[in-house]
């Protein structure tokens, strides 16, 4: 029963987003509480003033991601009437999922979804500057690197300690998010030696897949205080297989279907030729 409930959720928020007048995402916190499952909507409040908290400790404007206004709102017999209500942004959503009750199932499953939506953002918005696939596998690939140092921390805390263990703990994550297979099953399915580092073939869509993958099991690891090799295993595969079941939602093709890309040592030697060229 997962995950259908999981669909339904993610598709339940995506049906509440609206649009300004500019073309802007945003979400209101009243429609979003009932889907949080807050009975009534003073309850969801103090989630809301946590997430300004956290939103003005992050850097951030809170008035940029949580505006006041005022909404019609239905309230019994066909009247309506106009209420109080705060237009969210969707990292002002993320920040309400990450304070809000963790004892809701679909507090979880929207953890997932905004985290998910808010780093597709960011690299949108990255990736508008960059111009072509081998850039953005550079940048995905140099991105990876650094977060797989983050990951590897947070898994030693969490006691993953000795090379062996890490290697299992890596293979979880992949087996997550790659429908079962682990890294000696992908080599074979990707046509690569063993030699050759699974990372440095993947296209830019499936680097951004697994950066996405590392950086929210980093990211649960630290918040959950996952203990254990054991635990900290499970955290990896069930984070890859809520990527991958996003993926799937999403309409996207499965990671292990994506083609072989190009070695990006190769690709970044004949990007540095091409520049040192003009």
């Amino acid at each position: 029963m997962t995950n259908p409930i999981s669909s339904q959720h993610h598709q339940t928020f995506e049906s509440i987003k609206r649009y300004d007048e500019s073309g802007n995402e945003y979400w209101l916190a009243r429609q979003l509480s009932k889907i949080l499952e807050y009975s009534e909507y003073r309850h969801f409040q103090p989630v809301i003033e946590r997430a300004k908290e956290a939103c003005k400790n992050s850097g951030q404007l809170v008035e940029d991601h949580l505006e006041d206004t005022l909404e019609m709102v239905d309230i019994g017999s066909g009247a309506r009437r106009e209420m109080p209500d705060v237009k969210l942004s969707r990292y002002a959503c993320y920040l309400i999922v990450q304070n809000g009750d963790p004892a809701k199932p679909v507090i979880a499953t929207g953890q997932t979804y905004f985290a998910m939506q808010t780093r597709r953002q960011e690299l949108s918005d990255e990736y508008n500057q960059l111009g072509t696939e081998e850039q953005k596998r550079i940048y995905l690939r140099d991105q990876m690197k650094e977060h797989n140092k983050h990951l590897a921390s947070a898994a030693k805390e969490a006691g993953v300690i000795e090379p062996r263990d890490y290697a299992i703990f890596q293979d979880h994550g992949y087996r997550g998010l790659y429908g079962g297979l682990g890294q000696t099953d992908i080599h074979k399915r990707k046509g690569l030696k063993k030699t050759q580092k699974i990372l440095d073939h993947m296209g830019s869509t499936e680097l951004a897949a697994n950066l996405f993958r590392a950086t929210q099991t980093e990211e649960k690891l630290r918040r959950e205080n996952i203990n254990g090799k054991q635990q900290a295993n499970v955290t990896h595969f069930e984070v890859g297989k809520k990527v991958r079941k996003t993926i799937e939602e999403l309409g996207g093709t499965m990671p292990e279907k994506l083609p072989t890309a190009e070695n990006i040592k190769s690709v970044a030697s004949k990007t540095r030729k091409r520049i040192g060229n003009t």
